[in-house]
């Protein structure tokens, strides 16, 4: 019996996302009037949450041509949970492929930048690091360690888009300059005491936090961070990310 209703249950799901059902049976169901309103409810919360999780692509883009792209986004990757906060985790790259944005290339990414500012949002609260637990370590010691960034610190870098000015301008409804950098621009976005805030990020910070968050000790960290960005100080780069509580307590040492 629960094979069976997990079957009904998987193809009345199929059936709402428009997803062809291997069970001839069901289009009973689904002709029926009641089954369309009850499937427009379900889409129409979709669109909902993806407009509440991506609210600058709505500025951008306007509410209607939000709302269609959003819907087929919605058809194919229905949500896998029932918090739908969390729903959208693959919006930006439908937005990257989607032939309609094709005349906004940037729009991909500033959707990444909006994911960034719900997962900080969302993540778990975690103690940071006090910077004087580094100071106590010898050099030695401290190449050798492993920082951690805090669960809700995240980061991304643009190579050839201007996302984050255009993110930045329209997630605070401020003005975007008549002049933007096309050459890459970067984002560290943080939640500290229930808000989420943000900088703008190089791409030696990125590197470096990518490093990280891959378990790499700091030697090897700052030696990407160097490589990815020549002019890099990373000096400062530690104090601005320190300040900014970006990494997590306690950090590891890998020796």
């Amino acid at each position: 019996m629960n094979g069976v209703a997990d079957t009904f249950q998987r193809d009345f799901i199929r059936a709402i996302y428009g997803i062809d059902s291997e069970d001839s049976a069901l289009s009973a169901l689904t002709t029926q009037p009641g089954f369309k309103v009850y499937r427009n409810t379900v889409l129409k919360a979709c669109v909902d949450a993806l407009a509440a999780n991506y609210p600058t692509i709505v500025r951008l883009v306007g509410e209607e041509w939000f709302r269609s792209a959003a819907l087929i986004h919605a058809c194919a990757e229905p949500p896998e949970s029932v918090c739908l906060i969390e729903y959208g985790r693959g919006f930006a790259d439908f937005l990257s492929m989607f032939g309609p944005a094709a005349d906004l290339p940037y729009l991909g990414d500033v959707a990444r930048l909006d994911r960034c500012w719900t997962e900080c949002h969302i993540a778990a609260d975690e103690a940071a690091l006090d910077a004087s637990m580094l100071a106590e370590l010898s050099e030695v010691d401290l190449l050798q360690s492993a920082l951690r960034p805090r669960s809700g610190v995240r980061w991304h870098w643009s190579p050839s888009q201007a996302a984050y000015s255009i993110w930045q301008a329209n997630r605070t409804q401020g003005a975007l300059a008549e002049e933007l950098d096309w050459s890459g621009e970067g984002v560290l976005l943080n939640r500290i005491d229930g808000h989420v805030e943000w900088q703008a990020a190089s791409r030696g910070m990125c590197v470096f936090l990518d490093a990280c968050v891959a378990g790499q000790d700091l030697q090897s960290a700052t030696a990407k961070a160097v490589q990815a960005e020549p002019e890099l100080d990373v000096a400062r780069l530690l104090g601005t990310l320190i300040n900014a509580e970006a990494f997590a307590s306690p950090f590891i040492t890998t020796q």
